[in-house]
């Protein structure tokens, strides 16, 4: 599977961005799917994740109430819907795929990775 991660760019801070992931095959409506950042001189985190339905999803302390993550498999492409940025939040943000239904926050679970879009948070 091959994951292709688009949407990332330079947003002042309160703004908004989505990010999208689209996948290039259709097992990805099996996957489950998260998103990962990795900010300059930081370890990779994890940010967002959802389960191959769309019907679970967990996101990190630090996102949550600002961040969606939502699926549509017939178009099989995985969202990220960042509103309230912060200048914290700037990082090369990663979609991955995990072959299992359901999620996990480690990214060492994870199958396949994108190859990151930058987003940047001016304050």
């Amino acid at each position: 599977v091959q994951l292709q991660a688009s949407g990332g760019g330079l947003v002042q801070a309160g703004g908004s961005l989505r990010l999208s992931c689209a996948a290039s095959r259709r097992t990805f409506s099996t996957y489950a799917m998260g998103w990962f950042r990795r900010a300059p001189g930081k370890e990779r985190e994890f940010v967002a994740a959802i389960t191959w339905s769309g019907g679970s999803t967990a996101y990190a302390d630090s996102v949550k109430g600002r961040f969606t993550i939502s699926r549509n498999n017939a178009k099989i492409t995985v969202y990220l819907q960042m509103n309230s940025l912060k200048p914290e939040d700037t990082a090369v943000y990663y979609c991955a795929a995990r072959e299992s239904s359901f999620f996990h926050t480690e990214g060492g679970h994870y199958d396949y990775w994108g190859q990151g879009t930058l987003v940047t948070v001016s304050s």
